[in-house]
């Protein structure tokens, strides 16, 4: 039965995938999780050696890198700022997003905020060492028995009024109280976090071929200027830019704002 009810949860997963995407750089693939601790699960492989940007980012992240025979665990935290980022020829990777919230317990997102990455090889291949124990290297369907196996022994903690706050709920915690919950969660305050969630919004419509316009109400933006400073410092190009595609990014996924629209 347990086989089974796995086997339902892999199809569904796989039917709910987004497509895959090729660029001249690397060819992507993701889909949604269906676990409260994962956001999304990704794998990239690179067709050429180039440069990106990486975007700012607003949740943790665990990434696999498998690069010319070897095999790296990369403890990912948000990113304030949009940075120019490598990618080699050859390498292949594995992302798990976490959910907003969540976080490694030894490692709190404010120490891995803005590429202080925490990057350990594995020895054979297979398995990798966090948190004082030897973990089997997930792959792209298992990912979430894997994230659950992390929470169990105590390497994953979740902080569930960060996902309240975004809600909108109210909380018993003082807001001083949620605030310092958020941080530590998160690694972010509540309002660098809508900046950067506002900003990958407005550069998915922009993506979409949306017009500055409409990306500027549909995102709330104040106005078109506004818009500008913004994604320039987050995403790392003008609207414009982005809009004819002259730069590659880092992959945007749908936000909580894309859902709603």
């Amino acid at each position: 039965m347990r086989g089974a009810r796995c086997r339902r949860n892999v199809a569904r997963r796989a039917t709910a995938r987004d497509a895959i995407v090729t660029t001249d750089l690397l060819i992507f693939e993701d889909r949604p999780s269906d676990s409260p601790l994962v956001e999304r699960v990704w794998r990239s492989r690179s067709l050429r050696a180039g440069t990106f940007l990486s975007v700012a980012e607003s949740r943790c992240e665990l990434v696999i890198t498998r690069l010319r025979g070897r095999t790296f665990v990369t403890l990912r935290g948000p990113e304030t700022r949009a940075t120019p980022a490598q990618c080699p020829a050859e390498g292949e990777w594995l992302g798990i997003r976490l959910s907003p919230g969540t976080f490694f317990s030894a490692h709190p997102a404010a120490t891995l905020r803005d590429r202080q990455d925490m990057t350990q090889p594995s020895e054979n291949g297979r398995t990798f060492r966090l948190h004082g124990s030897a973990w089997e290297l997930p792959d792209f369907e298992n990912a979430e028995v894997f994230v659950a196996r992390l929470a169990r022994a105590g390497v994953l903690a979740h902080d569930a009024a960060v996902s309240a706050v975004l809600r909108g709920e109210r909380l018993s915690l003082s807001l001083r109280s949620a605030q310092r919950h958020f941080l530590h969660a998160t690694g972010l305050t509540l309002g660098a976090h809508q900046q950067i969630e506002r900003a990958r919004h407005a550069a998915r419509l922009l993506q979409q071929g949306e017009s500055i316009a409409d990306a500027v109400h549909a995102a709330g933006y104040f106005d078109q200027a506004h818009l500008t400073r913004s994604v320039a410092s987050l995403i790392g190009a003008t609207p414009a830019r982005i809009r004819r595609g002259e730069r590659q990014l880092s992959f945007l996924y749908k936000t909580g704002a894309d859902r709603r629209a």
